[in-house]
């Protein structure tokens, strides 16, 4: 059987996916390295942690590279003489000569259905821009981002209540069979690629701390999709009476913007309800569900029905 020598590249829990498959792949796979980034220091006590991809290749006795920049590793790469490099998710742009030590192909694993939703905040922005369906493209790397010819592709709905939370495990699961099904396919020129329309290109930049700030002047359905594109990282917020509040959960309340109401500034507390916290929009109401004051736990709204805060109360305003 022909064995291909394979280096992949990734970083967080989703990358574990396409991890696993190559593992099920042996022994025409053989899994040479993984590349990931640099152990951090997290939380309060500054504890270094190591990237789930790092975790898994501990435990299954496989050469880990943690290159500050990826350019440090050309010589040990060449060393290795990879058939073919995967990335997922890796955290870092890849130089072309870093592709060219591949012998046969590199290979990316996208969030998306490309041309649509290019670059690091694929899942994010899907639910963000209030997209009805995204999925998984393998791609092959080039120099320009996202933007190699495709191999594969398989989509899946996006429910109207999803969050990036729910709709990252169900891709990372789709991610994973899709190597299982299409790799040695790919490898070995059974599967050919498909140029990339650039006309229809979208793109999924890094969220930005200014993209976590809720705009209260939205319509509803927007300020829905913002909040749940942003759970269950990094979180949407906004600010009241000079205190942030992290907003996890809303709904769309269904009732009209009643008169009273038309000439209020958006983001203006209505009422603390038993179902949670009543807030004017543009174009009607969301009831906050769950929110987090800074330095405090999560909590849900309908708490401040019980326990009245001089923040949380009608007439404050969110901005």
């Amino acid at each position: 059987m022909q064995r291909y020598k394979v280096i992949f590249m990734g970083t967080p829990i989703f990358a574990t996916a396409v991890l696993t498959a190559l593992t099920k792949l042996a022994p025409a796979i053989e899994l040479i390295g993984i590349v990931t980034q640099p152990d951090r220091k997290v939380g309060r006590h500054q504890a270094i942690r190591f990237s789930p991809t790092k975790e898994f290749g501990l435990a299954h006795q496989i050469p880990i590279f943690q290159p500050e920049k990826i350019n440090e590793l050309y010589t040990t790469l060449e060393a290795l003489q990879p058939d073919v490099i995967v990335t997922c998710a890796y955290g870092q742009f890849i130089p072309e000569r870093i592709l060219k030590l591949a012998r046969i192909n590199c290979l990316n694993v996208h969030a998306s259905l490309l041309p649509k939703l290019r670059g690091g905040a694929p899942i994010h922005k899907a639910i963000i821009y209030g997209e009805q369906e995204t999925g998984i493209t393998l791609m092959k790397m080039i120099k320009r981002m996202d933007a190699g010819e495709m191999y594969a592709q398989e989509a899946i709905t996006i429910t109207p209540d999803e969050t990036t939370a729910t709709l990252h495990d169900r891709l990372m699961v789709l991610a994973g069979t899709m190597i299982e099904k299409y790799l040695l396919d790919i490898i070995t020129g059974k599967l050919l690629g498909t140029p990339q329309d650039d006309s229809q290109a979208t793109f999924a930049y890094n969220i930005t701390r200014d993209e976590e700030k809720i705009n209260w002047f939205l319509p509803k359905q927007k300020i829905y999709d913002q909040i749940r594109g942003l759970y269950s990282w990094p979180i949407a917020y906004t600010t009241v009476v000079n205190v942030i509040y992290k907003i996890h959960q809303v709904i769309v309340a269904e009732e009209p913007l009643i008169e009273k109401d038309v000439d209020l500034v958006n983001g203006t507390i209505i009422a603390v309800l038993k179902t949670g916290v009543k807030v004017k929009v543009e174009d009607g109401y969301v009831i906050i569900t769950h929110l987090q004051r800074e330095g405090k736990k999560v909590t849900p709204a309908k708490n401040y029905y019980h326990t009245p805060s001089p923040e949380i109360m009608p007439g404050n305003i969110f901005i």
